[in-house]
């Protein structure tokens, strides 16, 4: 053993702990721990102790009356998983990783998971691997994953084939976009990349640009600090790629409407019991000329029954929503929703509402807009020859496509002339829609259609491509881009300002939840968030323009 110049051992850092213990108890060594642990992360220290560090932070734990006092890894530390599309070689968020003994871990919005496990480290470790949409190889057993050299400081890629027609890019809202990035040393493009405004979860995305920034609206938004956040329309902005804001290809900054405990604070207060959410947000010019944010609040009382509707108007010095107007309750259908377009046609300038087919419109004016008797619905007529014939009308509810097809099949419609029966151009099965987005392509000179399937391989998890020369139709012919294993995808919404080279390249977005999917294993952080996409219209796989083969 060796001894100092006054006759003391000099212990090794292991038995220096163990003497440290002994010496004080346990309850004062646990109070000194984090400071031996500075010593070890030291300039003098780290290098003697770098291996031993490791193995004090993360080997002993120091109980006592229920408590722990751990060192935390440094990036060094851990063993970086980067999971990449074989085809972009991007990384791909939302990939699942799961040992043997059942550890899951899930890339970030980089695509890469920060790995590091005690009792794993410095071994062979089998990782299964899975994600929405792609696939891993499956080895001679049939397992979809492979075995990694896992140390300190190491890494290791694995490539996925990818399923989806759409790429999925990074997801937008939420607690740890891009957690293990941050962990592994490594730079996020985003100003927030752990957490923002203290949002955990939002539901359901309305953007459109106004004033020289985009806007943002949500629905029911999750915090960390308790299981209830907020219900009252959650807002944000981001500069827009053309004023400095990142390319959507990199990400979204979003600057949220916080209140006073930095959480994101409600945008609505009506006064009222009850959930307000926002759909159909437009601008629109006021009388006196001014360029306005309009759209269409609802208070809920539950899922599915509304107390109270109308028009909300966005406060410019406030910076909050405003009511503008309230709407009867009696007809429902006559209010904005959706994703609303702006078109000018033969009839006039008008405001259509998709969600997702075009079937309300009302006239692009201040006047009728606040006027709940001006919304219009496409509907179908008796012609004089006695046929059925869609038109716009003021006194009746708007044509479904359920509607629709019950006509079609009883024989008062004819097949050719149906505008919203949406059939797969593989199968040739019908697609029934849920809700989504109309946009105009310049790069296909066509109205494109990005919409999520009601009750397809996954309840409210397939999202479909269509395309039409006119807004209202015809809707014939869609082809899956996405799709989920027993997880939902709703909403979605296509953000025509982020077109790219023409409109050549889209981007969408919509909820990523377990609501609904009857899946009980919610996946952790990405539960109840937004997720982007992003669709080349040239992709051979998309097979444009779309036609049957047989």
């Amino acid at each position: 053993m060796k001894v100092s110049s006054d006759h003391r051992p000099i212990l090794s850092p292991r038995r220096r702990i163990r003497s440290t213990r002994q010496r004080f108890g346990v309850r004062q060594f646990a109070a000194a721990f984090p400071a031996m642990c500075d010593h070890l992360k030291s300039a003098r220290g780290l290098a003697q102790s770098k291996s031993f560090a490791r193995s004090v932070a993360f080997s002993i734990v120091i109980l006592a009356g229920g408590f722990a006092t751990p060192c935390f890894p440094t990036p060094a530390d851990y063993f970086r998983i980067a999971v990449v599309d074989e085809q972009t070689g991007r990384g791909v968020p939302l990939v699942e990783l799961e040992t043997v003994n059942h550890l899951r871990f899930y890339t970030d919005s980089a695509g890469v998971v920060a790995f590091f496990e005690p009792a794993l480290m410095n071994r062979d470790v089998f990782f299964h691997v899975r994600s929405h949409g792609y696939e891993f190889k499956k080895d001679g057993f049939g397992y979809a994953g492979k075995t990694l050299a896992v140390k300190p400081g190491g890494s290791a890629e694995l490539k996925l084939k990818r399923l989806n027609i759409a790429e999925r890019l990074y997801r937008v809202t939420g607690e740890g976009i891009y957690r293990d990035t941050v962990l592994l040393g490594g730079r996020a493009p985003i100003a927030e990349p752990l957490l923002n405004a203290q949002v955990a979860g939002q539901d359901t995305v309305m953007a459109l640009p106004y004033r020289g920034r985009l806007h943002w609206f949500w629905g029911d938004t999750l915090r960390p600090k308790y299981p209830l956040g907020h219900f009252g329309t959650a807002g944000a902005t981001s500069e827009l790629s053309t004023r400095g804001g990142l390319d959507p290809a990199v990400g979204v900054d979003l600057r949220y409407f916080a209140g006073d405990d930095g959480f994101s604070r409600p945008m609505i207060k009506l006064g009222a019991p009850g959930p307000v959410w926002v759909h159909g947000a437009f601008t629109l010019n006021d009388p006196s000329g001014h360029e306005r944010l309009v759209a269409h609040y609802m208070r809920m009382k539950n899922l599915g029954e509304m107390l109270e509707h109308g028009l909300v108007m966005f406060n410019d010095e406030q910076q909050r929503l405003d009511k503008l107007v309230e709407f009867d309750l009696k007809e429902k259908w006559r209010r904005p929703h959706g994703h609303p377009v702006r078109f000018k046609d033969t009839d006039g300038e008008f405001i259509y509402f998709p969600a997702p087919f075009a079937n309300v419109r009302v006239r692009a004016v201040w006047q009728a807009v606040t006027n709940q008797s001006r919304y219009e619905s496409l509907s179908l007529t008796t012609n004089a020859a006695g046929r059925l014939k869609h038109e716009w009308q003021t006194n009746s509810a708007p044509l479904t496509q359920k509607a629709e097809r019950e006509l079609v099949r009883s024989g008062k419609l004819r097949p050719e002339e149906a505008r919203l029966q949406m059939t797969d151009v593989d199968s040739g099965k019908p697609v029934e829609m849920h809700s989504g987005s109309i946009c105009w392509n310049e790069f296909r000179k066509r109205w494109v259609m990005i919409a999520g399937q009601s009750g397809g391989t996954s309840y409210l998890g397939e999202i479909w491509f269509a395309e039409s020369e006119s807004l209202t139709g015809p809707w014939r012919l869609a082809r899956k881009i996405v799709t989920h294993e027993r997880y939902s995808f709703y909403n979605p919404a296509q953000h025509s300002f982020f077109d790219q080279q023409g409109g050549r390249v889209i981007y969408f977005e919509g909820t990523y939840t377990a609501e609904f999917s009857g899946n009980p294993v919610k996946t952790p952080r990405y539960d109840y968030n937004q997720i982007m996409y992003r669709l080349d219209l040239t992709d051979a796989r998309l097979g444009l323009p779309l036609e049957r083969k047989d």
